[in-house]
């Protein structure tokens, strides 16, 4: 146990724990702002489930989303706010201190 009596898994947040939010917002925080399509491709995802994802975390004010036009083109940027950015650092905060409980600190000889 932790000096608090929690376990570390009460620190995960469903919201950003999901796989394919925590994706977008990892991708996210890798540059100042990342393309729709971008986003789709890389984390292989279909552009309704995306939608439906990045509106998820746009309500929760973890994402900020621009829309506009590269050329004639219309496009989708999506970038980390301020709380997605606090978000994502407490979660992969979260994910250290679960590898640091599972990870022996000195190798076990069988």
């Amino acid at each position: 146990m932790t000096e608090t009596g929690t376990h570390p898994t009460g620190s995960i947040d469903d919201l950003v724990h999901q796989r394919h939010r925590l994706g977008i917002l990892v991708v996210a925080s890798e540059a100042d702002r990342v393309e729709f399509g971008f986003l789709r491709d890389t984390l292989g995802l279909t552009a309704g489930n995306l939608s439906r994802h990045i509106g998820a975390l746009e309500d929760a004010g973890l994402v900020i989303v621009e829309k506009g036009y590269q050329g004639r083109r219309p496009r989708t940027w999506v970038r980390l706010s301020r709380a997605g950015r606090r978000a994502l650092t407490a979660e992969i905060a979260t994910l250290r201190a679960l590898v640091e409980r599972f990870e022996p600190a000195e190798p076990t000889e069988n």
